[in-house]
C-alpha cells in the first residue's frame, strides 16, 4: 500500500518509499533475463488528499497503480472513516456520516471510485465493490436493489470509456470474507457485455497468498466468456490466452 500523509496499520511510511523503490529496482538488474519485476503500488483514492496521479506517487516513477478506495468521507473530527475495517467502524461512521442510511453510504463509495477514474485514474481499478465487505447477510443492503445496480452501471458505463483494467480480486474468497470474487459475478458478466478488460490479483499480504483462488477465479471467468487476461509483459499491459488451468503463454 502506498503512504499516506497519515498513520495506518497497513501503508507504506513516506521516509521508507525511496527504500522500497530502490530494492525493486537491483531485484530487477539482479534476475534481468529471468523474470521480469515490476514496481507498483495500491494507491488509495482520497479526493486532495492522495491519489494514482498523486506528484509523490508519480515521483515513483512506478510501473503500475493500483486505485482503490478504502476512505468515504470523514467524521466530525475530521478523521476519515475506513469502509473495509471492522465492522463496528463501519455501523459507527454509517450512523455519524449519513444517519443510518446505507444508500447513501454506498452511493458515495461509488461516487469517490468515478471521480478517481475521471480524476485521478490508475492503470487497474482495485476490488470495486470491496463495501459489500460489510453487508453481513445482505442484512444491510441487496445487489439487486435498483439503487445499487443503478450505481454498478454508471462505474461500468465510465470504466468502459476510460480503458482501465478491472481487477478480479479473490482476497475475501480465501480469508473467508465473501463468497464472491471482488466484484461479484453478476458485475463480471456486466464487464464481458461491455468488453471491460480484467486481470486476476489475489491482494496477497504474504508471500503464501500470491496464487490464492486463481483457479477459482480463472473458471469463473472463463465461463462468462473472458478468453483474455491482461497482463504486464515486456513493460506493457497485454492480452494474454488464458484457460482454467493457467495463463497460455507462446
Amino acid at each position: 500500500h502506498a503512504p499516506l500523509p497519515f498513520a495506518t496499520a497497513w501503508c507504506m511510511p513516506m521516509e521508507k518509499s525511496q527504500n522500497y523503490r530502490r530494492e525493486i529496482q537491483a531485484i530487477k538488474k539482479e534476475y534481468e533475463g529471468k523474470i521480469q519485476v515490476y514496481l507498483g503500488l495500491e494507491v488509495d483514492y482520497i479526493p486532495q488528499m492522495m491519489g494514482p496521479n498523486n506528484r509523490f506517487i508519480q515521483g515513483l516513477e512506478l510501473d503500475y497503480t493500483i486505485g482503490s478506495v478504502h476512505f468515504v468521507d470523514h467524521f466530525p473530527d475530521e478523521s476519515l472513516w475506513e469502509i473495509d475495517g471492522q465492522h463496528k467502524v463501519f455501523l459507527y461512521g454509517l450512523e455519524q456520516i449519513f444517519d443510518g442510511n446505507i444508500q447513501q453510504a454506498v452511493s458515495r463509495y461509488y461516487e469517490l471510485t468515478r471521480k478517481m477514474i475521471v480524476e485521478n485514474p490508475p492503470d487497474i481499478l482495485g476490488h470495486m465493490d470491496k463495501i459489500k465487505i460489510q453487508n453481513e447477510d445482505g442484512n444491510l443492503f441487496s445487489e439487486l436493489a435498483l439503487w445499487y445496480v443503478a450505481q454498478i452501471d454508471e462505474t461500468l458505463a465510465l470504466i468502459a470509456q476510460s480503458g482501465i483494467i478491472v481487477e478480479v480480486n479473490t482476497r475475501g474468497i480465501y480469508k473467508k470474507k465473501t463468497l464472491e470474487t471482488y466484484p461479484s459475478r453478476w458485475i463480471l458478466e456486466k464487464m464481458f457485455a461491455l468488453g471491460i478488460p480484467v486481470h486476476i490479483n489475489t491482494d496477497a499480504h504474504h508471500p503464501d497468498e500470491i496464487t490464492s483462488c486463481f483457479g477459482k477465479a480463472a473458471t469463473m471467468l472463463y465461463e462468462i466468456g473472458y478468453r483474455h487476461l491482461n497482463v504486464l509483459l515486456a513493460g506493457k499491459w497485454q492480452l494474454v490466452p488464458f484457460n482454467p488451468k493457467g495463463i497460455q503463454y507462446d
